[in-house]
């Protein structure tokens, strides 16, 4: 973990407890003159095997998970200004500062545990980690440590990562350059937003149709004569990467990750699941030819289309993608996997590290330490999460949700968007029944591939405690784990920062 608990005090069982009441008394003397004496006859005759009982975890029965609870320092009496110690407790007013709470009594005082729910058979192979955000005390884990498939909250790392390489104000270009003799060229540099014009899940995005526009505006009436569709910003040969199943493309979940695509290579550009082709590239060059047409470039209609790298530098057309900050955006509540290997891939380019998937671990590891994170021990495979070679802990998406809480560096833009339980994104249906308590208090990124089912991001807790985390139902069906996944984060919202350690 990055923070470390407090050390504990010094001395034994008996002399902790007699400053423990010592403490007390100075907060409130009158209650501690009758019963003072007898305490320290209790301490002295066998206290020390009741502190050595309220310091250590409580049977995982003995408190149910759906209990409200009340933190136990919320309970001391306060004390009246007015009051006047009784001659035999006589207090010496001091002006020390009270004893920082050691973490023993932290512990007693955690007494709510979310082990039935974390144990349930839905969950399958579970990790998961709760901490608070506030404090940076660890919470509850179960293999927290263990890095494991993520899933799609894979795409809060990534959001980070592009926030903190890009920022959120870059924007990404697509050019035309004149070649000469005819010849144009079509170039990306990995906005698959932009859009043919027919209809986009990106509202907002660049189209086609700007470009031609353009392109007509500078050519006037000279004849193009070829076209050059460019996808080489990077390597077109890492468009797809083996550990992904190839449904995911011709379902419509993915497609290949290529510089140069148009409405994120959707056959139908309107629907956010829609079958991807094998030739992003080839099918812009197709749809810039028909833009070409459409704006009375002479001679589009009969330019054939090659895919190359293009020999001019000499720009004549020009669009911007829309900020990152608008990117992650549409990304994060719908999950979209198009959006996170774009900004995966420009992030690694932009970084100096080629774009390709095999600099991804490197370029997150290198970004994610900015935000005061330990990223020790991640595997980055993609941008979306949709490999189940990906391995990140519960514990390292808890730590990066508390600067997300924080807003640190750009990271609200992360926090706004999170889908809420109940209300919004990929989380608008869940959170019914029995878990309904927490509607509107979970702000979380979803995950789902074939063998994993996930849940990161921060909890409103009912005690009014920020809570940090992520669970990860591993090898169960999606059927099953969805609710246990719920039901383990509403039991955490209801203990709160009285959740005990597991």
């Amino acid at each position: 973990m990055s923070e470390q608990s407090p050390e504990p005090s010094a001395g034994g069982p008996v002399s902790r407890s007699v400053a423990a009441l010592r403490a007390s008394a100075n907060r409130r003397p009158v209650p501690w003159a009758i019963g003072g004496l007898v305490a320290v006859l209790v301490v002295g005759s066998g206290g020390a095997v009741a502190v050595g009982a309220a310091s250590g975890e409580q049977p995982r029965a003995a408190v149910s998970a759906s209990a409200s609870r009340t933190p136990t320092a919320s309970a001391t009496p306060t004390v009246s200004p007015s009051a006047s110690p009784e001659p035999t407790a006589t207090v010496t007013p001091s002006a020390k500062p009270k004893p920082t709470p050691t973490p023993s009594a932290r512990a007693a005082a955690r007494t709510c545990s979310i082990a039935g729910a974390a144990s349930a058979s839905g969950l399958g192979r579970f990790e998961g980690y709760v901490m608070n955000a506030t404090t940076g005390e660890e919470l509850f884990s179960r293999d927290g440590g263990t890095p494991a498939q993520t899933g799609s909250v894979m795409k809060t790392l990534t959001s980070a990562t592009a926030l903190a390489v890009l920022g959120g104000d870059h924007t990404i270009p697509t050019t035309v350059t004149d070649e000469g003799d005819g010849t144009i060229a079509l170039v990306g540099h990995g906005d698959a937003t932009l859009s043919a014009g027919n209809g986009t899940v990106y509202p907002g995005a660049p189209t086609l149709q700007q470009l031609a526009q353009q392109v007509k505006a500078r050519l006037g009436d000279a004849p193009v004569r070829s076209i050059v569709a460019d996808g080489t910003w990077w390597s077109e040969a890492d468009a797809w990467h083996p550990t992904w199943p190839v449904s995911e493309r011709t379902i419509g979940y993915q497609p290949e990750v290529t510089a140069l695509m148009v409405d994120g290579d959707r056959a139908n550009p309107a629907a956010a699941t829609s079958p991807r082709s094998e030739d992003p590239i080839g099918r812009a060059g197709d749809a810039f030819r028909t833009a070409l047409v459409n704006a009375g470039v002479v001679g589009a209609a009969t330019a054939p289309v090659t895919k190359r790298a293009t020999t001019s530098q000499a720009t004549i057309a020009q669009v911007q993608s829309q900020p990152v900050s608008t990117l992650i955006g549409q990304m994060i509540p719908n999950s979209d996997n198009t959006l996170a290997e774009m900004l995966a891939r420009v992030s690694s380019k932009e970084a100096g590290a080629g774009g390709t998937a095999a600099s991804l671990t490197g370029v997150y590891v290198s970004a994610l330490r900015g935000y005061g994170v330990d990223p020790a021990g991640i595997t980055i495979i993609d941008g979306s999460g949709e490999s189940a070679a990906n391995a990140v802990s519960p514990s390292f998406v808890a730590h990066l949700m508390v600067p997300v809480t924080r807003g640190e560096r750009g990271l609200g833009t992360l926090a706004s968007v999170l889908p809420v339980s109940g209300v919004s994104g990929t989380l608008s249906s869940r959170f019914t029944g029995a878990n309904a308590d927490a509607r509107g208090k979970v702000h979380a990124k979803t995950g789902w591939i074939d063998s994993a089912n996930t849940l990161g991001g921060f909890i409103d807790a009912a005690d009014g405690t920020k809570l940090t985390f992520a669970f990860y139902a591993i090898g169960s069906s999606r059927a099953a784990a969805l609710p246990a996944l719920d039901a383990v984060t509403a039991a955490a919202y209801r203990c709160g920062g009285s959740l005990a350690a597991s």
